[in-house]
């Protein structure tokens, strides 16, 4: 076999493997889902039991940022409502979990939907355009899962 005919099947594999990687890569990184809303959720007047904080890291030079993890059990997010903060223009990525829930998950103002069924989890991923407090609720329960914070 000859050098250009071995560097034209390694080129080919290269190709192939790429495609298998892109396709076959778990994950739903929606581009669609985004509005230029700038009102916010009304808070309620009873503030939740528990909440934790997490704040997004900008991403490495070369790495997407990790996806902040919601976690539902009995329809409701273990250790209370998760507290998740990106700075406006950075990319929200928000992953919903439980092994007993199904419902929609929903991030208010950006209306930007996820059907989560029990067992499983989904993945929301948005550009933060519009400043302020959003609530990430279980849509039919009613029931408020998180908090992300848009800052400036």
């Amino acid at each position: 076999m000859s050098s250009g005919a071995r560097i034209g099947l390694l080129a080919a594999t290269v190709v192939v493997l790429v495609l298998a990687f892109v396709l076959l890569s778990p994950g739903d990184d929606d581009e669609s889902a985004t509005s230029g809303a700038t009102t916010t959720t009304p808070a309620t007047t009873v503030p939740p039991p528990a909440i934790t904080s997490r704040t997004s890291q900008p991403p490495a030079a070369d790495h997407e940022p990790a996806f902040e993890t919601i976690n539902v059990a009995g329809g409701k997010p273990d250790g209370g409502v998760q507290k998740i903060t990106v700075k406006k223009g950075a990319r929200a990525r928000i992953q919903v979990a439980s092994q007993d829930t199904s419902d929609e998950v929903h991030v208010h103002g950006y209306d930007v939907k996820r059907e989560l069924k029990a067992g499983d989890s989904v993945r929301l991923s948005f550009d933060a355009d519009a400043e302020g407090i959003f609530e990430i609720e279980l849509e039919r329960a009613g029931s408020q899962i998180g908090e992300l914070t848009v800052e400036p």
